[in-house]
């Protein structure tokens, strides 16, 4: 477990040799023990233990950071950082400010990124954790960018510096388990939001799974960010940064769809392409939005699903060639995709109860063509769309 004097000892010359040695063996979880005993024959145990997770945790972080190999990590910090791509982009939003604040910085993820577009005071109450910070603005050499600052956000109050902007990230995760109510945060969001509207211009980190109707009390914009397709979280942008109301940003191509009030799309039948809506966009209430700038119209009033004559090149979505509608009970559809050749298929689902990885067992399909098969619902009735991916180029408004 890594307190102050480790994170000390890992950045002595020792320490670096120690981490160097740990991360060669490319220890793992199953592993650690093993690993830790082996280092300890070369170095003092606990450093040794301090190294070895060190580089599982790095390991680990590679997905998230660039620098994952040069930077400090701690476990269920590390679970809720930011990654790297997604807070650059938030930080693009906050260039030109003087100063920065960042309001329960944690780990340091949104503080690093923010720290490339001005100066940052982070705060935390946390000492481990604004150590941490310190040990990897250094790593990255920003230490003349980042100030760090002890105080607990529930109890202290909390000045805000003129002309400063401000960003929070209040912790979602109580006893290792992950909160999705906003009630739940620590601290809840009604306090985080209390501090961050002092500022001119703000923005707090949620979890995308937030229910917007948790969020009418406030003048806000909220924006949701995907990466390849996986939603990763969502933001409330308040005062000066505030660009609209809704917001649905796909990473990495860095482009966003915006909008208020939804225009009226029309439900109507199965056209000859599909296009599944990017979550990003189904979370922030934009499915219309898109239909409208595509041309395309609804194949179910309950469900975010398009359908258009022609194949549409967006980043927002994902198309699809309706090669076929087949029915949708298991040995109906069996027989179809047997004679048609098909054999393993990715099956999803929407608008169905069905348990697809049951359903897919059951199928029992041998060798043959790859397919993707939808079960879902088209002009009332339940079907299984016998689909092929039309690759597109991203293309759209930069975020």
């Amino acid at each position: 477990m890594l307190d102050q004097g480790l994170l000390r000892e890992l950045q002595t010359a020792e320490g670096e040799a120690a981490l160097l040695a740990a991360a060669q063996l490319a220890p793992s979880e199953e592993s650690f023990l093993e690993t830790s005993q082996r280092l300890a024959g070369r170095f003092p145990e606990k450093l040794a233990r301090a190294a070895v997770e060190q580089a599982i945790l790095r390991r680990r972080a590679r997905t998230k950071f660039s620098a994952a190999d040069h930077l400090f990590f701690m476990r269920e910090a590390l679970e809720q950082a930011t990654s790297e791509l997604v807070a650059l982009h938030r930080a693009r939003r906050f260039s030109g400010a003087p100063w920065i604040v960042d309001l329960g910085c944690g780990l340091g993820g949104d503080a690093l990124a923010l720290s490339t577009v001005g100066r940052v005071v982070a705060i935390d109450r946390d000492r481990l954790r604004l150590a941490v910070l310190q040990a990897n603005a250094r790593a990255v050499g920003r230490t003349d960018r980042v100030w760090t600052v002890h105080a607990d956000l529930s109890a202290a109050p909390i000045r805000a510096r003129p002309s400063a902007l401000a960003f929070a990230d209040p912790a979602r995760r109580m006893h290792g388990l992950r909160q999705r109510s906003s009630s739940q945060s620590e601290p809840p969001l009604h306090r985080i939001v209390d501090l961050v509207e002092r500022y001119e211009g703000s923005a707090v980190k949620l979890s995308p799974a937030i229910d917007r109707a948790e969020l009418a009390a406030w003048e806000a914009e909220i924006e949701f960010v995907s990466v390849a397709g996986d939603l990763k979280e969502a933001t409330l942008w308040f005062g000066s940064l505030r660009m609209g109301a809704r917001r649905a940003t796909v990473l990495p191509q860095g482009v966003s769809l915006e909008g208020d009030v939804e225009p009226e799309v029309d439900v109507g039948p199965l056209d000859s392409y599909l296009v599944e809506p990017d979550p990003a966009v189904m979370r922030a209430g934009l499915v219309r939005r898109l239909a409208s700038q595509l041309g395309a119209h609804r194949i179910d009033a309950d469900l975010a699903l398009l359908t258009t004559s022609r194949a549409v090149e967006t980043p927002f979505g994902r198309c699809y060639q309706i090669a076929e509608v087949l029915p949708s009970g298991l040995k109906p559809l069996r027989q179809a995709l047997r004679a048609r050749g098909i054999g393993p298929v990715t099956l999803k689902k929407r608008g169905s109860a069905v348990d697809t990885e049951s359903f897919r067992h059951r199928l029992r399909l041998g060798e043959g063509e790859e397919a993707t098969v939808l079960l879902t619902r088209a002009g009332g009735r339940r079907v299984a769309l016998l689909l092929r991916r039309v690759d597109s180029q991203p293309a759209g408004r930069p975020a």
